[in-house]
C-alpha cells in the first residue's frame, strides 16, 4: 500500500479537534446557559391602604376606686361581694367596734371630769377674787387662782377634742363606698384582722362605670411620633379572637417607661363597654390608626425586598426623582441616604421573554400597612414589578454543575 502523507494525517486530527469543540460548546451552551431565568412579577394597583402602630395593653376602668380602712380591727361584717352593684355613702363593711366604742365612753367620761374640774376651778377662782378684791389674799395666790382656772378650761378643750376623734374612729368602723359602681375585687374575708398602722390595707376595689373603659398601652419610641389625640383605633383580645373593637386615643403619656433598655410611652385609649363584654385586665392587642388612603397606588413588599442575581443584565433607569448610584447600576441594593429617604429600587421586565431583562427603577414611598406600600412617584397603576425568580425549564434547573468544572447557582 502506499503510505499515507503526514498531512493526511493532520487533517483529521484538526476534523476531530472542531468536531469536539463543537460537541463541547454546544453541551455547555445546552446545560450551562440553558437556564433562562424567567421572573415572577406583581401589579401596581390602586386601593386603600391603613397604616397603624402595633401595642398591646391592658384594659382598665376609667374611674377605679381602691377603698380601703383607716383604722384597724377584725372584720364583722362584710354586705358585698364582687360583682355586687353598690351605691355611693353605702355600707360596704364593718370593723368590730367594741374598741372604739370602749375608748369614746373613756374619752366622755374624761371630758366629764375635766367639766367638773372646770367648775371646781371656777368656783376657787371666784372665790379668791372676791379676797384679792378685800386685800384678803397676796397677788400671787390671785394669779394662781386665774392660771389654774385657764388650765381647766384648756382641759376641757383637750378632753373635747379627744372625745370627737374617738367618735371619728368608731364612725370609721362602717366602711362605705365613696362612688357608685360595681366592686371587682375584695381582698379581705370575714373575721380577718385588717392593720392600717403603717398604710391604708386594701378591702375592695369599686370600678365606676363599666361601660366606659380605656386601654393603658405600652408604644415604643420608634412609633410614638405617629400617635397623636383623636386618633382612631381597632383592637382584639383574646376571648373574642374574631371581634374587632373599637377605641380613640385620648391621652399621650409623657412619661417614658424603661424596661430591659426597651423605652415605651403610655398610650390611653377610651373605650365604650355598652354590651359588658370587655372586662377589667384583658389584654388588648391595639392597632392605632396613625395614616390612611382610599385610594392609594401601592404595591407588595415582596418586590421591594427583592434583589436580582448575579447573572441577571439590569439596565438601570432612575425614575420619580431618584439619583442613580453604582450599586443601582450594578443591580444591587442601594445604599441607605439619610439625606434620601422614602426612596427605593424596583424591578420592571425589559426584553424579550427569551431573553429577559431588568430595568431598575427608582420609586418614592409612602405609608405601608406591612404587605403594601404606597408609591407616590415612579410607577403607573398596571405596572408589572418583579418580585422573585423562577426557572424556565425544571429540568435544567436541578443542573447545579457544568461538564467542565464550573458550578453553576441555581436561582
Amino acid at each position: 500500500m502506499p503510505e499515507k502523507s503526514s498531512g493526511g494525517w493532520w487533517k483529521w486530527i484538526w476534523i476531530a479537534i472542531v468536531l469536539a469543540l463543537v460537541a463541547g460548546g454546544f453541551f455547555y451552551f445546552r446545560h450551562g446557559h440553558g437556564d433562562t431565568l424567567n421572573f415572577n412579577t406583581v401589579a401596581a394597583m390602586r386601593g386603600e391602604l391603613t397604616a397603624t402602630v402595633t401595642a398591646t395593653g391592658t384594659l382598665n376602668p376609667v374611674v377605679n376606686v381602691t377603698v380601703g380602712s383607716q383604722v384597724s380591727g377584725r372584720i364583722s361584717k362584710l354586705n358585698v361581694d364582687y360583682n355586687s352593684v353598690v351605691k355611693s355613702n353605702q355600707v360596704i363593711a364593718e370593723i368590730d367596734p367594741a374598741t372604739y366604742q370602749a375608748a369614746v365612753e373613756q374619752a366622755n367620761a374624761d371630758l366629764a371630769n375635766a367639766k367638773a374640774n372646770l367648775e371646781l376651778q371656777q368656783v376657787q377662782y371666784d372665790r379668791s377674787s372676791e379676797l384679792f378684791t378685800n386685800k384678803l389674799i397676796s397677788g400671787s395666790d390671785y394669779d394662781t387662782a386665774l392660771a389654774t382656772l385657764h388650765e381647766a378650761e384648756a382641759m376641757v378643750k383637750i378632753k373635747q377634742a379627744s372625745l370627737s376623734n374617738a367618735l371619728v374612729n368608731l364612725n370609721y368602723c362602717k366602711i362605705v363606698s365613696p362612688v357608685d359602681g360595681v366592686v371587682i375585687q375584695r381582698a379581705v374575708e370575714l373575721g380577718q384582722t385588717v392593720a392600717s398602722s403603717f398604710n391604708t390595707p386594701t378591702i375592695f376595689q369599686i370600678a365606676n362605670d363599666l361601660t366606659k373603659m380605656q386601654i393603658d398601652s405600652n408604644v415604643a419610641e420608634a412609633d410614638i411620633g405617629g400617635v397623636v389625640e383623636g386618633q382612631n383605633v381597632d383592637f382584639t383580645v383574646d376571648a373574642y379572637p374574631t371581634r374587632t373593637f373599637h377605641g380613640e386615643v385620648t391621652q399621650v403619656r409623657n412619661s417614658p417607661i424603661t424596661v430591659n433598655n426597651v423605652v415605651t410611652y403610655d398610650t390611653v385609649i377610651s373605650v365604650t363597654n355598652a354590651d359588658y363584654k370587655l372586662k377589667p385586665g384583658m389584654t388588648a392587642n391595639v392597632s392605632i390608626i396613625v395614616a390612611q388612603r382610599d385610594d392609594a397606588l401601592k404595591i407588595s413588599n415582596v418586590a421591594l425586598r427583592f434583589r436580582p442575581p448575579d447573572s441577571a443584565v439590569v439596565i438601570t433607569n432612575a425614575v420619580g426623582g431618584g439619583t442613580q448610584t453604582n450599586d443601582v447600576a450594578a443591580g444591587k441594593s442601594p445604599r441607605k441616604n439619610k439625606g434620601n429617604r422614602g426612596v427605593r429600587t424596583v424591578y420592571l421586565l425589559a426584553g424579550d421573554a427569551d431573553a429577559p431583562q431588568l430595568r431598575a427603577v427608582q420609586i418614592k414611598t409612602g405609608i405601608t400597612d406591612g404587605i403594601f406600600t404606597e408609591v407616590t412617584a415612579g410607577l403607573n397603576e398596571g405596572d408589572k414589578v418583579v418580585s422573585s425568580v423562577a426557572q424556565a425549564d425544571a429540568q435544567t434547573s436541578n443542573s447545579t454543575s457544568s461538564p467542565f468544572g464550573g458550578g453553576f447557582p441555581r436561582h
